[in-house]
């Protein structure tokens, strides 16, 4: 089946999280988000490389909106994490790297440095997950986590992925050293 003609709905919900595809007017939450966890995503340039410098107010909506257009052009689904009891923006996810011929995909996330710690974004990750799995149909998804970034890690592990192996120097950050990266995966 063509991807477009798939119906798959724009927002789902898990315990905690409103959990949908970018729209415009988003871009400021999104924004304020980046900007308060900046240190801690630059911590990871080779697998973040679009938080080494920080984003102007229109480059976030500019994000948002381009992300709406892939999501619905089903070429990949960014997706932003509402916290339910408060609507506050707690982090972003999505998967990417579609390969509908498999099908299979890559999960990424990230979590807003005071959300941290609260397993919001295992729960999301979870959530997402068996979304690709009975919506989307995915039969393998994939999480690429730098190998010194424990956090990140233990996220994929927590939410039921396998660590299939570690691509030594896969990647190459900003200052030029290579960087390990873990190859977790989830397999239906």
């Amino acid at each position: 089946m063509n991807a477009l003609l798939r119906d798959i709905s724009t927002q789902f919900e898990t315990e905690r999280l409103l959990i949908r595809c970018p729209q415009a007017a988003d871009g400021p939450a999104v924004h304020a988000a980046v900007v308060e966890t900046l240190d801690a995503l630059r911590l990871w340039p080779a697998s973040l490389p679009w938080a080494v410098h920080e984003p102007t107010l229109d480059a976030s909506e500019i994000f948002c909106r381009q992300g709406q257009i892939a999501y619905l052009a089903r070429k990949a689904f960014p997706m932003l994490l509402f916290h339910k009891a408060d609507g506050r923006y707690v982090g972003g996810s999505g998967l990417h790297s579609i390969d509908w011929s498999v099908p299979s995909c890559e999960v990424g996330y990230w979590c807003r440095a005071s959300c941290q710690g609260q397993g919001l974004l295992t729960e999301a990750v979870q959530g997402i997950t068996a979304f690709a799995a009975s919506v989307l149909g995915m039969r393998r998804i994939t999480s690429l986590a730098d190998a010194e970034n424990r956090p990140s890690r233990r996220v994929a592990e927590r939410a039921g992925y396998q660590l299939e192996g570690i691509l030594r120097h896969e990647r190459k950050a900003p200052d030029g050293t290579l960087r390990n990266t873990c190859l977790y995966a989830w397999v239906c």
